[in-house]
């Protein structure tokens, strides 16, 4: 059987907003998810600890599972790493960065928001995206220490705090109506498990993140790669590992079953 192993990567469990999406494009996929709990949240990480910590997990990782390629599914990771692990990795490397290109070209008013982790709003590479493709754009920029741990509750345990999330948006809510932006950005991979309670909390905002496209993305690596996605064998079993140790483990299992991965492990380099 071909291999089309991918390995997904975070800092907690929003990844697998993109491995749903991935999973889409690519039925066949054999998925293996790796989240770093021991380090988690990473937005409030310095550069230099997530350049480390980051290239020593994914050099193991690839190491022992030898994917077919790696899916960066954090965009605070994301916007730190991707120059220097595919400097260093001979694996295809796909990244998770905030939706700013097409969150501009779909705005009407030329106000957007980019909801992310203090790190991704203040990176380079973020301001980067804003000044190539959103300078015809005003674009409010909302950094929360806060919304992935709340989203990472929710996925995780079920519960969720949402006048705690209203409280986060309030910069966004309290604005007059002519200044609200008419696109926001989720520039995290935890938000879009609370997709619903931001479209409520912002009525008349259209919200978009980068799921469908990495989804596309990676199916064309894979391709790009000599993947054959004719045949219809079926998937290899999806299997999750976590680092440090793990609280509430056997809510954590119970949530990757519904993501279907048959397994919850301790990943150790």
């Amino acid at each position: 059987m071909e291999n089309k192993r991918v390995l997904f990567f975070d800092s907690g469990v929003g990844g697998l907003s993109i491995y749903e999406e991935v999973k889409k494009a690519v039925p066949q996929l054999e998925g293996l998810y790796l989240f770093d709990h021991e380090c988690f949240p990473y937005g409030s990480k310095s550069e230099s600890f997530l350049l480390r910590r980051i290239g020593e997990l994914l050099t193991g990782a690839c190491r022992r599972f030898e994917p077919q390629a790696v899916v960066v599914a954090c965009n605070t990771a994301s916007t730190v790493v991707l120059p220097t692990l595919r400097q260093h990795m001979t694996l295809p490397v796909v990244g998770v960065v905030p939706a700013i290109k097409p969150a501009a070209a779909l705005s009407q008013k030329k106000i957007i928001a980019l909801l992310a982790t203090p790190g991704t709003v203040e990176r380079e590479y973020t301001k980067a995206l804003i000044a190539d493709f959103a300078s015809d754009c005003r674009v409010l920029c909302l950094g929360s220490a806060d919304l992935a741990n709340i989203a990472e509750l929710r996925v995780s345990r079920g519960s969720v705090d949402e006048q705690a999330i209203a409280e986060i948006l309030k910069p966004i809510c309290a604005l007059p109506e002519s200044e609200k932006p008419d696109v926001v950005v989720l520039g995290c991979t935890h938000y879009p498990f609370i997709r619903d309670i931001l479209q409520k909390l912002l009525p008349g905002m259209t919200i978009i993140d980068s799921g469908e496209a990495i989804g596309r993305r990676v199916r064309e690596v894979l391709r790009q790669n000599g993947v054959d996605f004719a045949g219809e064998e079926p998937p290899g079993a999806a299997r999750a590992f976590y680092t440090g140790h793990l609280e509430h483990y056997e809510d954590r299992l119970s949530m990757v079953r519904r993501f279907g991965f048959v397994s919850l492990e301790q990943f150790e380099l």
